[in-house]
Formats: structure tokens, sequence, C-alpha cells
């Protein structure tokens, strides 16, 4: 579809007589109205154990003020995803709106902590290196899986709660877009889903999530041709063939954000950011500017997606907030509490993205973080979501805010180790 120089969208009241192109691009790229638009998004981002802790973080102050109950969506990708299979798992009755979920430490946040302290990615791909799985193609998101449910998740995609809905977004290699395992449905728009989803175990669509390349093969999305319906590739004559090969990887791959299943629909949309940021670095050779080329590309549409949010909240366009790991307390207009800036971008959020095990210290730092950052975005944002007498804001490792302390103990936090650490 291409736009002529007399299109204009910015208003909706112009589409007053039938324009099929210009509907379609209404559809297409912008929010529903206000008035069609309903419920709490909450989007937890990609980036291994490092954004799921940061998530923990973010997770247990949202819980505090209230606003967690409200939510009646997660959306989720890689390390999002991870913690927010935990919250399914261990949360069976999610609280009435404006309640809070009792012993969260005891029942939530010690239980993950302890699950990030094992290096989940080693083995697997130890696995995948023996020579009679050489021809296994996924053995190692396989045996990632395997992983993720008899540690993280047991239950079922049809076990999913109604409230809130999950949604556990991966990539679909075939059309480049983003696909999405639910209670209900599996797929994405060009290939067609495929509902009632699958009677397949969430660790499943965690570990098609998460399984982040080139670390991990794409895992087969194990649906046949006639399984999907209703794709925009309907009319494709390769069709059958796109989709009985299609794969899925790391859902950060196209959207790190766990933007895409929400951003139309929901009045409120929260975006907790774990995500890697962009490190300057020097020329350094041929092989590290292919590597470079890369990553800018990356940088790119990340940040595309950022501006195109921010912009929205501030223009009104959409509700809701946004808080990044690479942020400060002080971007919040909070310039007494919370880590430094000077530390932020030194320290914690140059710690690795990967599923290597993270110590005590690397933990609660994450946690503390993500805490203090949910709060300061909530009060000064969205205000609203927040309940009547909720406790005020108390890091939940207040012994981590020494920034001298930290310093020593992350100094090598931002290293990975072929092996892994334990």
């Amino acid at each position: 579809m291409t736009l002529s120089d007399g299109d204009d969208l910015s208003g909706r009241d112009r589409f007053a007589e039938p324009n099929t192109k210009l509907e379609h691009a209404v559809e297409t790229y912008l929010p529903q109205p206000r008035e069609k638009r309903s419920g709490v998004a909450l989007c937890l981002s990609g980036g291994g154990f490092r954004a799921a802790l940061f998530h923990l973080g973010a997770l247990r102050r949202l819980n505090e003020l209230g606003a967690l109950s409200k939510v009646d969506t997660i959306s989720a990708v890689s390390g999002g995803s991870i913690v927010a299979a935990h919250l399914a798992e261990r949360i069976r009755v999610w609280p009435a709106a404006g309640d809070s979920v009792p012993d969260w430490d005891r029942d939530v946040a010690a239980p993950f902590r302890q699950f990030t302290s094992r290096n989940l990615r080693t083995a697997p791909l130890f696995k995948a290196f023996l020579p009679w799985n050489w021809f296994g193609g996924s053995v190692a998101a396989g045996e990632l899986a395997r992983r993720y449910q008899l540690a993280l998740i047991g239950r079922r995609l049809p076990e999913l709660p109604g409230r809130p809905r999950f949604v556990f977004c991966a990539t679909d290699m075939a059309f480049g877009v983003n696909w999405v395992f639910e209670r209900g449905r599996v797929g994405d728009y060009q290939a067609g889903y495929c509902s009632p989803a699958p009677d397949w175990p969430v660790a499943h669509a965690i570990a098609a999530s998460s399984c982040f390349p080139p670390i991990f093969n794409p895992m087969p999305a194990g649906l046949g041709p006639d399984q999907l319906k209703d794709g925009a590739s309907a009319g494709l004559a390769n069709r059958n063939e796109l989709i009985t090969g299609l794969r899925l990887t790391d859902g950060g791959v196209y959207d790190n954000m766990g933007l895409e299943p929400v951003w139309k629909t929901h009045a409120v949309v929260l975006v907790s950011d774990g995500g890697g940021v962009f490190d300057f670095m020097p020329d350094r050779g041929l092989f590290a500017r292919v590597m470079r080329y890369t990553a800018i590309q990356g940088r790119q549409a990340t940040a595309i997606r950022k501006r195109w949010l921010i912009s929205s909240f501030i223009s009104g366009e959409i509700s809701g907030t946004y808080w990044g790991i690479g942020s400060a307390i002080g971007s919040y207009g909070e310039p007494a509490a919370g880590y430094s800036r000077a530390l932020v971008e030194r320290v914690i959020a140059e710690v690795r993205t990967d599923l290597d095990a993270f110590s005590e210290a690397e933990a609660a730092v994450l946690e503390n973080h993500g805490y203090l950052l949910a709060d300061a975005a909530i009060r000064r944002h969205a205000p609203g979501l927040t309940r009547p007498g909720a406790p005020s804001s108390s890091a939940p490792h207040r012994e981590w805010l020494d920034e001298e302390k930290v310093s020593r103990f992350l100094a090598d936090s931002h290293r990975r180790t072929f092996f892994g650490r334990t």
C-alpha cells in the first residue's frame, strides 16, 4: 500500500466517506480510538536473566502499589517470558483489583532468585554438540524447554488463567513477524492462528521466546498449514512450504519490548525494559564491523519503537509509562533515591544478558533497580493505578544500595564465560 502526498492520517473524522486505503492505514498504523480501548497491559522485555530479575523488582513494587492486580494482559519476551511464566505458576489466584499478592518474597521472589542462580544455558548447548545430535536442529532449545518445565512451570497452554491474559512472544522467521503463544491460540497474523491452542507445555513457549541467536537454533513451529487459519498469507502460492518449514526464534529479534500484541487495544500500557543498551566502541576490524552492522540495525529498530512509545505518551495518544534498565531515578525527578546515573551506566546497565547463573549480589541489585524505577515511573506518570494506603517505597535489598559495594561485587558482571559461572 502506498500513501500519496494528499493522504492525511492526522484525524479520524476525515474518514466520514468510505476510503478503503485510508481505513486500512488507520487500522494498521494507529491504535484504536480511546473509547474502544480497555484494560491495562504490562510489557516485560527480553534480556535473559538480567531482564527477568529487573522485572522481578518492578513486579514487586507494582504488587505493593496494588497496580499489578489491575493488569489485564501481560505481554512478555524472552527474559520477560521467563518471569511471566513464573508468575503464572506461582500465583494461581490473581488478586482482585486494588489488592496485593500476600507473602510476595516467600512465594514469588525468593524462588525466582533461586531459579536464576543456576546456569541454564551451558548444559543444553553441550547436549547439542554431542555427535549424535549434530543434525537434531533444535536439540538445545528442546533441552531448554525441558528444564523450564522441570524447574519453572508445569502448566500447559490451555491451563493458563483467563485473567490476566498471558502472551508469550517469539519471532516467526518465515514471515518476519511477532508469533504469540496464549491460552486460546498460537500463531501470528501472517501464518494464521491455531485456535484453540494446542495442549503444549507453557515451557515450550518460553523456550521458543528465549532461544536467543546464535547460541540456540530456532525451534520448529510444529504446526501444519491446515492447522493455522485466517492468515494474511492465505493467498500465497508457496504458503504450505513456508509454514511447513516455519521456525521460531527469540521474541526480541522482532519486538524486544513486547508491544505488538497490546499497543492498539489497551487503555494503559506499562513497559518494563531490561533489554541490552547500545555500547559505543571504536573500529576493531572487518569481523567486528560485520557484527557491528547487525547491532546498529537492532538498535535502530528498538530506538524507533521506544521513541514512538514515549512520544505517544507525551501526546496523550496512549496512556501509561516506561522504565528501562539504563535509566536513573533522576529521570523521574527523584534525585535522592535509587542508584546514580553514573553507576547505572557504568555497572548495572552493563550486566550481561545471559541465562548463566546470577549471583546473590547481581540478583539483589537488579531487583532493587527495577523496584525503584517502577515506583518512580508509576507515581509520576500513572498514579491512578495505585491503591490508597499503599506502603511507601523501600528497596527490597537495602544492604545493596551502597554504590561502592555494588561496584566492587559487580565489577565482572558484564563478562560472559563459555562454560558458565557454576
